[in-house]
């Protein structure tokens, strides 16, 4: 399943910046899925994790601040179409990452649109239990 067609209560801690002390929160299902056990999984798809280490990645390299970031997946999470289960948390937050992205000039819409959908492409031209891989779409050239 892929980011933009499926992941908002914050309820669970799961790390924190070490400079600022801001904390990392969990939306309520994975936070209820997720015992404190070593070997339990935090995120529910791969693109989930990914998101998130985008976010942090961005944030250390100094696109946003944590406030900004905090502000722009407020934003998405309190949409009125926003699964009131949280199970849509990681979409929100894909789309507030794509928000700020655009927002500072890094990938507008029709960039971030354009690498999605050949990811797509990539991903049905790819043999079944093969890793998917940009190379593999049958339009990029």
């Amino acid at each position: 399943m892929s980011p933009r067609d499926s992941a908002r209560d914050p309820a669970r801690s799961a790390g924190g910046d070490a400079v600022s002390g801001e904390r990392f929160v969990l939306p309520e299902p994975l936070a209820k899925a997720n015992p404190n056990t070593p070997d339990a999984p935090v995120f529910a798809e791969p693109w989930q994790a990914q998101a998130f280490a985008l976010a942090v990645a961005l944030h250390e390299r100094g696109l946003f601040t944590w406030s900004e970031w905090a502000q722009a997946l407020s934003r998405e999470v309190s949409r009125p179409d926003a699964a009131p289960d949280g199970s849509d948390y990681y979409r929100h937050w894909l789309a507030a990452l794509e928000t700020l992205i655009a927002q500072k000039g890094v990938a507008g819409s029709e960039l971030v649109d354009g690498i999605a959908a050949s990811w797509q492409r990539a991903a049905h031209a790819t043999p079944h239990g093969q890793p998917i891989s940009l190379e593999n779409d049958p339009e990029r050239g």
